[in-house]
């Protein structure tokens, strides 16, 4: 605890130090000004219409990056025109060798080769603004910039337009943008944010339009600006895009099961739209939709209790997400916490709840994800400053059907439910101060009884920074309260994020009396992330603070939450050399530290890192870092059966990826953890491969191998001896091997074709089992009773324990050995026919086997994953079309 506190104290006056001697190095804004559209263009690439003659070329681009400062290897020119309904931008990206201009395709935000972008501030906020990129290729890309260039969306998915040409004098292009895909006020005269930016592959040079020193930390904030605009008419963003999908099932048939026929249909229909309220303020919504097309989740195994965390990949879901993104943390020196969020949108549309209790003879049909009936979206930004958004989701009242030879019944496994996010967010002086709050509700019909009726959870925000946006100091507060039965509200006090049973536990115990939870947690963060340059450019960064979690804290019903009864001090520290030197073209050296406490005030966990990263001048890239944990006590691990000693011990990861701009690079990572005392041992090595044979084509394969091992302290079982209670644990060594292919053929820079396919295993295995005894001893084998010889032994998949030695059993706990084997993949045609408007053709593929018979006869891993994974017989096969068609006004 003091070591943390001197740490801080001495980046704080180091960073202090830096501030005294800050002096913004002045800057001037530049502007472009534009003029109304006199007469029609043609988008064919070539700006060579009289129009265009009405305004002068923008250019003296300044190189970003390596050299930051120093003049381009290519110069870039601009000009923008505008009528009612659109702006114009015509860009002339000079090359003296046209022949080595990098044409590459890929499918859309994947920025292949050499492009050029404009970032346009419509709202004027100085933090947010829309991005348009256009490669060589003619493959577009777009984001929505928030956070004053931190955060870049890259789901947001306009309609706009543009093609490019290719000349003796390098390459030209021609963009649309309609008005109504941006958002903006109804002032007659209008100064807009702009940067543009170009990219030359070879090189892997970026220059731009608008000098932003990379000290600065910042983004838009510092865009030049558009003037001239005059007049323009308010556009209403009106889209409607009705969509019908078909689909056939074909999976291996059951004999004597109703419902695995081996073959199913169906046809389905629903609706997407858009309406601008506003001009900058858009309702979204979706009637049963549909997301068909979305690649399959990587497969993922963990044994140490805690869930697992899947992105977001569902599209009405992932636009607009950055209003409705609140993090618990979010801090430059990451942990566990890190992933913990009031809105988790995975949790609307996921598995069913419930599952029906079947007899010997029974059969039953179980819906695979809740449907969502409908949801819609109310998000923007005004021009005073409120971002607001508002998201409401019905999701349908499910029920298992079960069969008993011919008869049937209906089984409720998850109610009605209602989900609700509220945010809203206010900029004060340019968006220099920024306060905010957010609400969540969850309510459901009754009906199952181990489920919340309800779950509300709630916040407010804020972040203040100055000295040129250089200083910053940001937090938040969060509630949440739980409500239900007795029975639902107890499964929560004992549930793993929790665990009031837990022993010895003074700051949590279990009431099954009670209908409800109430629980608060907050973050404080202060940090620099810009300032003035030292030697080489060298800058100085750091970050330092605390979240908390109290122990009711319960997030799960619509955020995501790992464990709660936390509290978490955090400093994160780094040099930066942005700029090329010596033999690099940018390096980093990082130091982190962390601290942990529970609500009892016991100290639970202490550890130091120190990371190092480097570009060369060759685009090589490796970095290497270590992690000491010097202290550490779970009070998961054991189930609620009281906390255990871990750690400490020490990790080293590397990592080296080749030149990415040739046409084969390669990227390999390792990782390993010893524990001392001979306690734990973890190693992952991956290796990635990434091949571009043409420039329409992309593949990539990658290998991972994790080998874990843990002595004597894996959990295994809580079983009841009489009056007391054994915590069974064991050593475990968990083999986990995943492949992951990938390939992306593009056919036009609208119709694309793409793979994706992932075989996977994980096999633990537990050996030489023990009870806990005294899970404190700072010894390792002080901590637990090792079975001995006659103690105990299998039979038929179950482990009996004798304890006293008199033949008779005391207990019993299943083998927990298991082999995971799972394949997924998918096939996607994408043809985008029109603006807006498109058509997939898929081919989905997902098998789980059962491969535990490969235990029993000891097969190896490689052998085991590929003899099951790709077995035909036992694969779900789904073949889908869908088709959407949008209608613009």
């Amino acid at each position: 605890m003091n070591r943390s506190i001197l740490l801080v104290l001495c980046c704080f006056a180091l960073s202090t130090t830096a501030m005294s001697n800050f002096a913004d190095t002045t800057v001037v804004r530049r502007s472009y000004t534009t003029r109304h559209l006199q007469a029609p263009v043609t988008l064919d690439g070539i700006p060579n219409e009289e129009a265009w003659n009405a305004v002068p070329w923008g250019g003296d681009f300044i190189q970003w990056k390596p050299n930051e400062g120093k003049a381009p290897a290519q110069p870039t020119r601009f000009k923008i025109l505008y009528d009612e309904k659109y702006l114009y931008v015509a860009y002339h990206c000079i090359d003296q060798h046209p022949d080595s201009i990098v044409r590459r395709m890929e499918r859309r935000d994947q920025f292949p080769g050499d492009w050029v972008e404009i970032n346009i501030d419509s709202y004027h906020d100085l933090r947010t603004a829309f991005s348009f990129t256009l490669s060589v290729s003619g493959v577009r890309g777009d984001e929505f910039v928030s956070n004053d260039g931190n955060n870049w969306d890259v789901n947001w998915n306009p309609i706009w337009f543009a093609k490019t040409h290719i000349d003796e004098t390098g390459w030209t292009a021609e963009v649309k943008i309609p008005f109504s895909q941006l958002r903006y006020g109804n002032e007659a005269d209008k100064t807009w944010g702009i940067q543009v930016t170009r990219r030359i592959f070879r090189k892997d040079e970026m220059s731009t339009w608008q000098y932003i020193p990379q000290n600065s930390g910042v983004w838009v904030s510092r865009f030049g600006e558009l003037k001239g605009l005059a007049n323009i008419p308010l556009h209403r963003q009106i889209e409607i895009a009705p969509y019908a999908t078909l689909q056939a099932d074909k999976y291996k048939k059951v004999n004597g099961n109703p419902f695995a026929k081996g073959f199913d249909t169906k046809l389905t229909g629903g609706l997407d739209g858009k309406f601008a309220v506003t001009n900058d303020l858009i309702l979204d919504f979706t009637v049963n939709p549909d997301f068909g097309q979305v690649e399959a989740d990587p497969s993922q195994v963990r044994i140490d209790g805690f869930q697992n965390f899947f992105e977001e990949r569902r599209p009405f879901f992932m636009e607009s997400r950055n209003i409705f993104d609140y993090q618990l943390t979010g801090s430059e020196a990451g942990g566990d916490y890190d992933s913990d969020l009031l809105f988790y949108s995975r949790r609307i549309g996921s598995s069913p709840h419930g599952y029906p209790t079947l007899g010997s003879n029974e059969y039953v049909k179980m819906p695979l994800n809740t449907s969502i009936l409908g949801a819609a979206k109310f998000s923007g930004k005004t021009r005073k400053g409120w971002s607001i958004g508002i998201l409401e989701s019905i999701t349908q009242k499910e029920m298992a059907t079960i069969d008993n030879n011919g008869e049937t019944r209906k089984e409720l496994v998850e109610p009605l439910t209602s989900y609700f996010v509220g945010r809203l967010q206010k900029d004060i002086n340019g968006g220099k101060t920024i306060f905010g709050g957010i609400f969540t509700a969850v309510n459901r019909d009754n009906g199952l009884p181990d489920l919340h009726r309800s779950a509300y959870s709630g916040g407010l925000d804020f972040f203040h920074t100055w000295k040129n946006r250089v200083w910053y100091i940001r937090g938040n507060l969060v509630f949440s309260q739980v409500q239900g039965s007795k029975q639902a509200i107890f499964k929560t006090q004992t549930a793993f994020e929790h665990l009031f049973q837990r022993i010895n536990a003074s700051e949590v115990s279990v009431d099954s009396n009670r209908t409800a939870l109430t629980g608060t947690g907050g973050t404080f963060r202060f940090g620099k992330v810009g300032g003035r340059s030292g030697p080489h450019g060298r800058l100085f960064k750091f970050e330092t603070g605390v979240t908390l979690r109290s122990p009711e804290l319960e997030l799960n019903d619509i955020g995501f939450m790992l464990t709660s009864n936390e509290i978490n001090h955090f400093t994160w520290a780094g040099l930066h050399w942005p700029k090329s030197f010596l033999i690099f073209r940018q390096a980093r050296l990082n130091y982190n530290h962390w601290s942990r406490w529970d609500y009892s005030g016991k100290y639970i966990y202490q550890a130091f890192n120190f990371n190092s990263h480097a570009t060369f001048n060759n685009n090589w890239q490796t970095g290497t870092g270590t992690t000491w944990a010097v202290f550490g006590i779970s009070n998961n691990a054991l189930r609620g059966a009281g906390a255990i000693r871990r750690l400490p011990g020490i990790s080293h990861d590397a990592y080296v990826t080749s030149d990415i701009r040739k046409k084969l690079y390669v990227n390999f990572n390792i990782n390993n953890f010893w524990g001392f005392q001979h306690t734990m041992r973890n190693s992952t090595t991956e290796l990635g491969l990434y091949f571009q044979p043409i420039n329409a084509m992309r593949i990539s394969l990658s290998a991972n191998y994790t080998y874990t091992w843990r002595k004597q302290d894996q959990f295994v079982s809580n079983v009841s001896v009489g009056n007391t209670m054994r915590t069974i644990v064991g050593e475990v060594k968990q083999h986990t091997l995943r492949f992951i292919g990938r390939m992306s053929y593009n056919i036009t820079p609208d119709l694309t074709l793409q793979y994706y396919g992932q075989p996977y295993i994980s096999r633990p295995l537990y050996d030489h089992f023990a009870y806990v005894t005294d899970p404190m001893a700072k010894k390792l084998h002080d901590r637990f009773h090792v079975f001995a010889n006659g103690e105990i032994n299998e039979v038929n998949g179950k482990y009996h324990v004798d304890e006293q030695g008199d033949g008779i059993v005391d207990y019993t706990f299943n083998k927990p050995d298991f082999n995971f084997v799972q394949f997924r993949s998918n096939f996607v045609v994408r043809w985008e026919y029109k603006p807006g408007s498109e058509i997939y053709l898929v081919w989905s593929q997902s098998n789980t086997p059962d491969a535990s018979a490969d235990l029993r006869n000891d097969v190896a891993i490689p052998k085991s994953l590929f003899d099951n994974a790709f077995d035909n017989q036992a694969a779900r096969n789904i073949f889908l079309v869908k088709m959407t068609y949008r209608f613009l006004k």
